[in-house]
């Protein structure tokens, strides 16, 4: 909801005459929450009823967290804009401890994520890991309950939604490396609405659009879902993009890694070669096993 009014803030700053409203609607993601994403269809249960919701003439566009949104895109929509990408990062957020370092063997350690899985029991190996779901609130208060010693969430909804100060330290890149999207709202709409495409220009962060895209070329590549532990991350610096991802199994035991540079406009072009990059260190292999266990 927060994201949606954001955009309608700024969509009706930019055309004051349009009358921007906001169609509240709960998905299958937002309402099963005793199972993970990765066992119940992954990323497409937050946006198929927003989808139904344009294709009924009910909503022109629909507002996004790109990392939620499937890499492929059903027949008949489009993203139109890629907003300027919030803080990607994600967040190590506790009461009684200030790091994943700092945590004692044995420590529960809740995340939504089989990519922040394999991450965290790669590099901490005694610490144990229990899925995480719900909104916000409801994953901060099954910490403060004591359900968990810890919870790693996206630093950018934390900061959107006005609680940066429940962030006990930002997990750098390096260290836990983000999803494909992630810190990014994306804006869907029909195919074919060339009016609402050019109302929503605009809104496109280039860089921002530029990176994601190299991003989901690489997930596509793989199939990218819930149901895998994929990470990848852009970065741009003038004209020059770079690109690091990363697949492992669930328990951090198989990863391949690689980084590359190149041209900033050919974004597709990097993820596909990085994606031979993966492949070359058995990435198929890896997520082939993820998706058998």
């Amino acid at each position: 909801m927060w994201q949606a009014e954001y955009v309608r803030d700024r969509l009706s700053a930019l055309y004051p005459q349009c009358s921007v409203e906001i169609l509240g609607m709960t998905t299958r993601g937002d309402q099963i929450l005793d199972r993970a994403l990765s066992k119940v269809g992954g990323k497409g249960l937050f946006v198929k009823e927003l989808e139904v919701a344009m294709a009924e003439g009910r909503a022109d566009l629909a507002v996004h967290s790109l990392k939620d949104m499937p890499m492929e895109l059903p027949p008949g929509f489009m993203l139109s804009a890629v907003m300027e990408r919030e803080d990607p990062r994600d967040a190590f957020v506790s009461n009684d401890y200030a790091s994943l370092a700092d945590l004692p063997p044995g420590a529960v350690v809740g995340t939504s994520s089989l990519r922040r899985q394999a991450l965290i029991a790669a590099r901490f190996p005694s610490l144990v890991i229990k899925p995480l779901r719900g909104n916000l609130d409801t994953r901060l208060a099954k910490l403060d309950r004591g359900e968990y010693a810890a919870i790693i969430l996206a630093a950018a909804g934390l900061k959107r939604l006005g609680l940066p100060q429940r962030i006990r330290a930002l997990i750098e890149p390096e260290q836990s490396l983000p999803a494909p999207g992630q810190g990014a709202m994306a804006i869907e709409i029909l195919s074919g609405r060339g009016d609402l495409e050019q109302m929503l220009a605009p809104l496109n962060h280039q860089d921002s659009a530029r990176a994601v895209t190299a991003e989901r070329t690489l997930s596509r590549h793989f199939g990218g879902s819930c149901q895998i532990p994929l990470a990848a991350y852009a970065t741009i610096e003038g004209a020059l993009m770079h690109l690091r991802a990363m697949v492992a199994t669930p328990d951090g035991q198989r990863v391949a890694a690689a980084e590359i540079s190149g041209p900033a406009e050919a974004p597709e072009a990097l993820g596909r070669r990085i994606a031979e990059l993966l492949q070359e260190q058995g990435a198929r292999e890896i997520l082939d096993a993820c998706r058998d266990a």
